[in-house]
């Protein structure tokens, strides 16, 4: 069996001639979209949450009207369920324009600047500072799963 180099593998390797500069801006772009990745995250959480508490309302209008509120059960049901969280949409028409518009380009324009500058490989700014702050032949240092020294 081979024994493996304790580096990064290619895909995690600065191609030649790119700059420092460039592996930064790749890396900060990429850091942008994480956050964005987060943001999406929570936008689905507002979905579920939003819809959660939307069918909880049934079981409030009922005990309303169990307990001879009919007047409050009412307002509720016809003001509140079912309402738009936002003008016109409900949060699935928001979490389907977020990935349809924002999010989808926002993944493209990663996407093709890795690939004009540097072969689509991701992470090198990270890979770059693992290699940095890694101390070689460490236990639970590799550079890679299956790396030995």
């Amino acid at each position: 069996m081979a024994q493996h180099v304790d580096r990064p593998d290619e895909r995690h390797r600065r191609p030649a001639g790119v700059s420092d500069g460039t592996v930064a801006a790749l890396g900060k772009l990429s850091e942008a979209l994480e956050c964005v990745e987060r943001v999406r995250g929570h936008l689905y959480s507002l979905h579920q949450l939003v819809g959660h508490a939307d069918l909880m309302l049934d079981d409030a209008v009922a005990m309303f009207r169990a307990a001879g509120h009919d007047a409050i059960a009412d307002r509720i049901a016809t003001d509140l369920l079912g309402r738009n969280v936002i003008a016109g949409r409900w949060t699935f028409q928001i979490v389907e324009d977020f990935d349809d518009g924002y999010y989808a380009l926002f993944r493209e324009l990663d996407r093709r600047a890795r690939e004009e500058l540097v072969g689509g490989r991701r992470h090198l700014y990270e890979a770059e500072m693992k290699e940095r702050r890694r101390t070689r032949g460490r236990p639970g240092h590799e550079a890679g799963p299956g790396v030995t020294g």
